[in-house]
């Protein structure tokens, strides 16, 4: 059974897209949303042995964040 996903795009993305008709955009997104749910399954995996508390992760979790943006930050030249 195939499922449909509907997504919608800007037309600045469409018409970029639409340069490459030989790439099947279809498939693309298809392994992009496997990559991800791997990703999510791994997670899923390592968090469900974490002894962190609720709180411990929100702290964590808000470090983390400022340091990644700081990286990207640094390497975009912003």
């Amino acid at each position: 059974m195939t499922n449909m996903l509907s997504v919608p795009l800007p037309e600045e993305l469409k018409d970029e897209m639409a340069k490459y008709k030989e790439i099947k955009w279809v498939e693309v997104v298809r392994q992009a949303l496997w990559e991800k749910v791997k990703v999510l399954e791994k997670l899923d995996s390592i968090l469900s042995k974490s002894e962190l508390s609720e709180q411990d992760v929100e702290k964590h979790s808000k470090l983390l964040k400022e340091k990644v943006w700081k990286k990207h930050k640094k390497e975009l030249g912003l």
